[in-house]
């Protein structure tokens, strides 16, 4: 039994495999679509003889495909009867040529959203119409401001996209108690960042998972993380140079705040980078979070070394310390650290 086809896959002899599946495929996946005849017209074949897939993930879309292939990718989508899961990685491109508009026919069961290098247009505000749109992932786009977009998710995740602030304030308003599951990376060049923090604390207290990538370690974040009451698994990484410009003795402070307000629901935080390395310390002395697993760029300082020994004694739920440069760790460090904790190689326990 075949549940999922990759649309590279021999043409002439899958024509004959869907004519003979009899609705058993429930997902498409399709890589960049090199023989333009062939894709064509298996997708047709596919989309008369086919209606329960679920997935379908087109992992290259060149808006200079001939109109045919546009049309038979339309056809696909309509023709499924329970779609839950659409994934799309374009080439920067607005104009799609009606495939996103098609997505109107699965607005009853769509549930999960993919979208990796798309230029954002109006034909995306038929996502507002998906009553059932729970997880949005959004990769390397570009948005320009679109100001009726209604997402109410449960999972987001943006990563280095060009979207304008009030857009993403908006999701973050909608979505509301509804937002459990947030990775966002901002880049260099995102502004108001400050803003997204603060819609964060207003609308979004009931998250679980949180990933972020800022440039400052403001007072803002540390205000947004002491509000997440809920929160279980947490990755943090700032720009080390916009903390290094933060005096000596401010930053201290701050790192002392930010240890104390960490939720005690928390039980995993990954500390990328090195940003925080030099007071490492005061975070583990004033911890009270109950994490079971830790993550940290390196363990070279006795100082640091000592504070976590401590820290383990106070908490005894702490089971693994990931080391991203674990294999530099030395003897004195093991043998010093280990019998309170066991310390594993960074990609061992990481949560993506």
């Amino acid at each position: 039994m075949a549940s999922k086809i990759h649309m590279g896959d021999m043409p002439e002899l899958m024509e004959n495999i869907f004519n003979n599946l009899n609705n058993e495929i429930c997902s498409l996946y399709s890589c960049a679509l090199n023989n333009i005849e062939s894709a064509t017209i298996l997708l047709r074949t596919l989309a008369e003889s086919n209606t329960k897939i679920n997935t379908i993930e087109l992992n290259y879309l060149d808006s200079n495909y001939e109109p045919q292939v546009f049309h038979a990718l339309i056809h696909i989508i309509k023709s499924q009867e329970q779609l839950r899961l659409f994934s799309l990685a374009g080439d920067y491109t607005v104009e799609f040529h009606g495939v996103i508009s098609a997505l109107e026919s699965q607005k009853n069961s769509l549930q999960e959203v993919k979208l990796d290098n798309c230029d954002f247009s109006a034909g995306f505000e038929v996502l507002n119409n998906c009553k059932n749109l729970e997880t949005l992932h959004m990769r390397y786009c570009y948005t320009k401001p679109l100001k009726s977009l209604d997402y109410k998710v449960s999972t987001l995740e943006v990563i280095e996209s060009d979207i304008d602030t009030q857009s993403m304030a908006l999701i973050f308003e909608k979505s509301g108690i509804l937002l459990q599951r947030l990775k966002l990376e901002l880049d260099e060049e995102f502004q108001d960042e400050l803003l997204l923090l603060e819609a964060l604390k207003s609308f979004c207290p009931n998250i679980t998972y949180l990933s972020i990538q800022v440039t400052g370690f403001s007072p803002q974040l540390v205000e947004l993380i002491g509000n997440l009451q809920k929160l279980k698994f947490f990755s943090l990484w700032c720009d080390r140079f916009d903390v290094n410009d933060i005096p000596e003795e401010v930053l201290k402070i701050r790192v002392i705040k930010f240890s104390e307000i960490l939720p005690l629901t928390l039980q995993y935080f990954n500390l990328r980078g090195i940003w925080l390395e030099p007071y490492l310390d005061i975070l583990f002395n004033h911890c009270n979070a109950p994490l079971k697993k830790m993550l940290i760029y390196r363990l070279n300082n006795e100082r640091i070394s000592k504070a976590l020994v401590e820290f383990c004694m106070r908490n005894k739920a702490l089971n693994y310390v990931g080391v991203y440069k674990y294999f530099d760790l030395d003897d004195n460090t093991r043998k010093e650290v280990e019998p309170s904790v066991e310390l594993v190689p960074y990609e061992y326990i990481v949560v993506d």
